[in-house]
């Protein structure tokens, strides 16, 4: 298994290695899913383990030869965000396993960040203390990714952390494998949105704040941006008929 630690962090690469060894038995888990997320108690420190879903043959053989691994790939992207001064889980190492002609398994390891809420609960909790200023404050934070020319192709509303922090809320990235690092467009900034939320009430929000930071008309913003998050929310609902339809099909 190939490692790297962050040199940085305060840990060791045997000690990367033993916790890898026994992520299967050892560990409380966090999410369980595609991937599986635990957290492991070193020392004083909470250390979150992302161990990835091993990739069908393709992708195997793309991640052997071809591509950096998304354990890699997180790694990487972590260390060039707090680069840019935005804020992300610490990134302590990454691991991945994989022989001569093989890609198997692979693992991110970062510090644990006890958040208070993520982007999620403002979807779905608009009576939320705060909910407005959270909300401006998220834009604000995604106009300061726009300008550092981060375009962040998950940005949807479990990989936003949100912190409380003297009186300030303060947002953490996660989920971390992929990203583009370019000038971005304005079309291509309200498309970066369309992942977030289904409501328009949020969006004309987004869209008022936002308008006044790119100093263009809040129509025009609230509509490029309702336009992609309607078109994403579109293909979503589709793509989630199909599935439904695929499986009475073959009777499951």
């Amino acid at each position: 298994m190939r490692y790297e630690v962050n040199k940085e962090s305060n840990f060791q690469e045997d000690q990367i290695r033993n916790l890898i060894s026994s992520f299967s038995g050892k560990g409380a888990s966090l999410h369980k899913g595609r991937n599986e997320i635990k957290i492991f108690k070193v020392g004083e420190a909470d250390l979150n383990i992302k161990s990835f879903r091993i990739p069908n043959l393709i992708n195997k053989f793309a991640y052997r030869f071809f591509r950096l691994s998304k354990a890699e790939r997180s790694f990487k992207y972590a260390k060039t965000l707090i680069q840019k001064g935005i804020n992300t889980p610490f990134p302590v190492a990454y691991a991945v396993h994989q022989t001569s002609f093989n890609f198997l398994d692979s693992y991110y390891i970062s510090r644990h960040l006890h958040a208070d809420l993520t982007y999620r609960e403002l979807v779905h909790n608009p009576d939320l203390a705060d909910h407005e200023e959270i909300l401006r404050a998220f834009t604000r934070f995604t106009f300061e990714l726009h300008e550092k020319e981060i375009e962040f192709l998950d940005h949807s509303p479990g990989n936003t952390l949100i912190k409380r922090v003297d009186g300030e809320y303060k947002f953490y990235l996660v989920d971390l494998n992929r990203m583009n690092f370019t000038k971005m467009d304005f079309d291509r900034r309200m498309k970066n949105f369309s992942r977030l939320t289904p409501k328009k009430s949020m969006i004309r929000v987004m869209a008022n704040e936002y308008a006044k930071l790119i100093e263009k008309n809040e129509e025009e913003v609230f509509k490029k941006m309702w336009f992609y998050t309607d078109e994403f929310q579109k293909k979503f609902h589709r793509k989630k008929e199909l599935k439904k339809r695929f499986k009475r099909l073959v009777g499951k």
